[in-house]
């Protein structure tokens, strides 16, 4: 395999550094997107942030429709066929 083109870029007065436009772009990392920051013992790596803050499930499931009342085994099997015979 060919070694890749290094890319360089410069740190600014302000700690800003800018990414080169290609690898912004095999990122899609566009303007305002969030990265963050790793530290490693190899440089630094930046990763993008996720979308939405990591939950629990404990703190959505009072969100979720409750069931009206529970539907038996018998009653799921019956669902089934009656919509077997339907699409059949």
């Amino acid at each position: 395999m060919a070694q890749a083109k290094k890319l360089t870029t410069t740190v600014s007065t302000k700690g800003q550094v800018i990414l080169p436009k290609a690898i912004r772009e095999r990122r899609n990392w566009d303007a305002g997107a969030k990265l963050i920051v790793h530290d490693t013992d190899e440089g630094v790596l930046l990763t993008r942030a996720p979308i939405f803050a990591p939950t629990q499930p404990e703190k959505v499931f009072g969100i979720l429709p409750k069931p009206r009342k529970p539907v038996s085994l018998d009653e799921m099997e019956a669902a089934v066929r009656a919509q077997a015979r339907r699409g059949a």
